[in-house]
């Protein structure tokens, strides 16, 4: 293996295995430094296994209420828990191996063990044999991603308090959880722990759960939790887990200052994360960090020449498309192409719960806030021939125009596979396409996209079903 290269790519996530890949189609001389598992947290321990309990669930749910589709299920429906984890991660390993082989068909080096900046053109490896190995890079790029936040005064013990990674493999099925934070992590295993049959209880500090989306849009998630029979505490917080006994005693606090102490088996904190920049160089090579970021431009230029960031150790949304795309700006400037800077105003968010969260572009709020006048559509699914086909009519789409220029400010959706209609609004966003654009543009009936079209509809008075 060459010592010398033209980018080195510190972590092997959706930012750092796109930007190795990118580079090497650029014909730069690259390699990827990884610790752990290729493909990093979202593929090995975030997002795709956790998709994969999500689907789960939705067996789950659909052969337990499998007669309101004119199907008989005979005998009880339960959830084999343990066949259910094991699934999940049979599937995180065959990604991560799918990213083996796009690394080497590539040919991007890949070196095993912790990497560090030794200057703004060395890397210093330490293998897992406790050899140390240095090589000199060009372009050093970290993308060494993020981890499970710990709250000093409720520390994870990895058993009774756990992260998202106990989350995902604990050996059996608990009776009981409380879940610290409703974002999208906090919300996506309350929905499927719920689902599962686990007494849940899902506290969040702020006003509403799933608090960056829409306010309408959370207010509806909440219903549906506690439709599923999820205790949603909001406007609460944890403060303090006594682990002594056999069951952990939870100390809450409510918006009124109230306390009360709930019991359960396992306490889920999923308060956010922490960038993993500690004891990696950049103090030696000086590169600036900011309330735990590094410091990057439009194209993820440290202060340091040769260092660049991307990621979610660099300000913006932690979202693995996020990476990869900033991993694409990144290297292709480096190869002296003339890449667009990322528009952060038009980045979708997603919640895979039941029913899914999707959303880009400006909440209501904010659009008042920012003193715009606008013109709201709203669409119940109650309304859609698809949606009450396929026995689910929880959700809605909400669209939001400027009322002077019709520029699309923001789209909010809540409902069954609504992850899979915001790209279409992410592109039209990008094209600049307004409302009446969307209301001219023909949508196929019966699907649930077209109530993309009749919200557009909807604000502009021209809805037909509604």
């Amino acid at each position: 293996m060459s010592m010398k290269y033209d980018v080195i790519v510190l972590g092997s996530g959706p930012g750092g295995y796109v930007a190795a890949i990118r580079a090497a189609q650029l014909n730069l001389k690259t390699a990827v430094v990884e610790k752990a598992e290729l493909g990093g947290i979202c593929l090995n321990w975030g997002c795709i296994p956790t998709k994969a309990l999500m689907k789960s669930a939705q067996v789950l749910t659909y052969a337990k209420h499998a007669d309101n589709y004119g199907i008989a299920v005979t005998g009880e429906v339960t959830p084999d828990f343990e066949a259910i984890i094991k699934r999940s991660r049979t599937v995180a390993e065959t990604m991560s191996k799918g990213v083996q082989f796009l690394l080497k068909k590539n040919k991007v080096d890949v070196i095993s063990g912790f990497g560090k900046l030794i200057s703004n053109h060395t890397i210093e490896v330490l293998d897992h044999d406790h050899g140390c190995l240095e090589y000199e890079a060009d372009h050093s790029i970290i993308a060494t991603g993020a981890r499970s936040r710990q709250l000093e005064h409720i520390p994870q013990d990895g058993k009774k308090i756990i992260g998202y990674r106990e989350a995902l493999t604990l050996p059996q099925l608990p009776q009981s959880m409380i879940v610290m934070g409703a974002g999208a992590i906090g919300s996506e295993f309350a929905y499927f722990y719920a689902s599962m049959g686990v007494q849940v209880t899902l506290v969040e500090f702020l006003p509403n759960i799933v608090p960056v989306e829409d306010e309408e849009i959370s207010k509806q998630l909440e219903r549906s939790f506690r439709k599923l029979g999820i205790k949603v505490m909001t406007s609460s917080s944890v403060e303090k887990v006594d682990t002594t006994g056999e069951l952990n005693k939870v100390t809450i606090k409510d918006g009124k200052g109230n306390y009360s102490e709930i019991e359960c088996e396992i306490v889920l904190s999923a308060v956010g994360i922490t960038t993993n920049i500690e004891n990696i160089g950049l103090e030696t090579c000086g590169v600036a960090v900011e309330r735990g970021k590094i410091i990057v431009d439009d194209f993820y230029r440290t202060n340091i020449e040769g260092v660049y960031a991307i990621g979610d150790v660099v300000h913006g949304p932690a979202l693995a498309h996020v990476a990869s795309h900033e991993a694409l700006i990144c290297v292709e400037k480096i190869a002296g192409l003339a890449p667009h800077p990322l528009n952060y105003g038009n980045i979708p968010g997603c919640t895979y719960t039941s029913p899914e969260v999707a959303s880009v572009g400006m909440t209501e709020r904010q659009c008042l806030e920012a003193k715009k006048e606008i013109l709201v559509g709203k669409f119940p699914f109650t309304a859609s021939g698809k949606a009450t086909a396929s026995g689910n009519r929880d959700g809605m789409v909400k669209v939001i125009f400027d009322k002077n220029s019709n520029e699309w400010l923001g789209c909010h959706l809540i409902g069954e596979n609504v992850t899979e209609m915001i790209s279409g609004v992410v592109l039209a966003r990008n094209n600049k396409t307004t409302g009446k654009d969307v209301i001219d543009a023909v949508h196929p009936h019966p699907t649930l996209s077209e109530a993309i079209m009749e919200a557009a509809a909807a604000a502009y008075g021209e809805a037909i079903h509604l």
